[in-house]
């Protein structure tokens, strides 16, 4: 009799253990399925954000599959992403990658994955030189189907975007292709919130525009106009973009070594260069917070893009500013995340993957290499810890999994590490 009571006693315990643990698993689901809205997740370090695009080939002719696209977002998962930037849905690639996630979200409750999508804005005659000289003070016609698209999408799918971002470095005057007057982003960041007002979008709904740290008010003078004061206003946050990469050749002052650095190793310079570097993009949001400040808009400021390109021919490479390799550039993205995330700032880190079509013509180019894996489906240097805890086990890649460049030999990688370097024309 005892022994059945014992008995009895320990299945009593495990079926009450069982149901804890039921109770916790149906908690977490229950709290992953929670409406999360842009305010919950901008600025939390378990939601990082990046900017995704996925495309593989040289062209965008070639758009991703919903295969690829589904193969990507488990990569990133394991990568703790869950907040997607995408740039224009006038290519297959939004919608089907708002289709993929959905479809993972069906398998998996606990799945999560949010989107700002971007909306593509360009004034007249961009990129059409045939038509004529970009204008830039009118706007392309196809900017409202381009906004009619994104609304479409963000009602079809409210429980994945969260932010429609209106322009990409759209109003900054050294975009001279396609950059546009204020007033045509403050038209339809207006056009956006009167559809959240009369409910044919979601209340929660954020909406911003995605520019340069300049065209924030953060720069010239000249940027500090009435429209901009405007938009600042009629937005729900500012997503600013800073390239210290970039700087170590324009503006390159922040890059030399200085004196009392001489004396250094190479590894101490380079290490202490990245550390500059980084403090160059805090001084660029802070000059936004300033401006922003100054004209009584409290808005939250996060982070729209920001890199470090692994490989380059050109102005950033052996003969430029030496900026370029994966180790400098995962020295920037350590700190970066390690910033951001303290101070509860999103970073839509540019980008997840390679992409060859920013510059197909020349395979070299700095554009087509700031991604964090490669299209050999190697982690760059920034990864190889994850990497080394196995968070891509079990994930593929265009068929190949995911393993380290360099086969992991940070002394081979360091070979091509070259000391900062800012003597060179300009």
């Amino acid at each position: 009799m005892k022994l059945k009571l014992i008995v009895l006693g320990v299945l009593v315990a495990v079926f009450i253990m069982s149901c804890n643990e039921n109770k916790k698993e149906k908690s977490v689901v229950n709290q992953m399925m929670k409406e999360m809205t842009a305010k919950d997740i901008l600025g939390d370090p378990d939601y990082l954000a990046i900017s995704y695009g996925g495309y593989r080939e040289t062209n965008r002719d070639v758009q991703p599959t919903i295969l690829e696209l589904k193969e990507d977002m488990k990569i990133l998962n394991a990568m703790g992403v869950k907040v997607l930037r995408t740039y224009n849905v006038h290519f297959d690639q939004a919608a089907n990658l708002l289709k993929a996630i959905d479809e993972l979200k069906e398998e998996d409750a606990t799945f999560e994955m949010y989107v700002m999508l971007g909306i593509w804005i360009d004034c007249k005659n961009a990129f059409n030189w045939e038509a004529g000289e970009p204008d830039h003070s009118q706007e392309s016609e196809r900017n409202s189907l381009e906004v009619d698209t994104a609304v479409a999408l963000a009602k079809q799918y409210p429980n994945i975007v969260k932010i429609l971002a209106v322009g990409n470095e759209a109003m900054v005057k050294w975009a001279t292709s396609y950059y546009v007057q204020p007033w045509i982003i403050l038209k339809w960041v207006t056009h956006l919130q009167d559809l959240k007002k009369t409910g044919d979008l979601p209340a929660d709904l954020w909406i911003t525009s995605s520019d340069d740290f300049s065209s924030w008010g953060g720069g010239d003078p000249s940027y500090h106009t009435e429209d901009l004061e405007k938009i600042a206003n009629a937005v729900d946050f500012i997503s600013m973009h800073t390239y210290p990469y970039h700087q170590s050749h324009y503006n390159s002052d922040f890059w030399k070594v200085p004196e009392q650095e001489e004396n250094l190793s190479d590894k101490e310079k380079v290490d202490a260069a990245m550390l500059r570097a980084v403090d160059f993009a805090k001084r660029q949001y802070d000059s936004v917070a300033n401006y922003m400040n100054s004209i009584g808009v409290n808005k939250p400021i996060h982070i729209g893009e920001t890199g470090w390109a692994s490989i380059s021919d050109g102005h950033y490479g052996k003969a430029g500013s030496r900026a370029t390799d994966e180790y400098k550039q995962g020295l920037y993205y350590n700190h970066l995340r390690e910033w951001t995330n303290t101070n509860k700032i999103a970073c839509f880190y540019f980008e997840a993957f390679d992409e060859q079509w920013k510059d197909g013509q020349n395979p070299l180019g700095s554009e087509n290499h700031f991604g964090l894996i490669n299209l050999k489906s190697e982690a760059k240097y920034p990864l190889w810890n994850l990497v080394d805890k196995e968070a891509f086990k079990g994930l593929t890649r265009d068929g190949k999994p995911i393993t380290k460049t360099y086969d992991g030999n940070i002394e081979t990688l360091m070979k091509e590490v070259l000391v900062p370097n800012t003597e060179y024309p300009k």
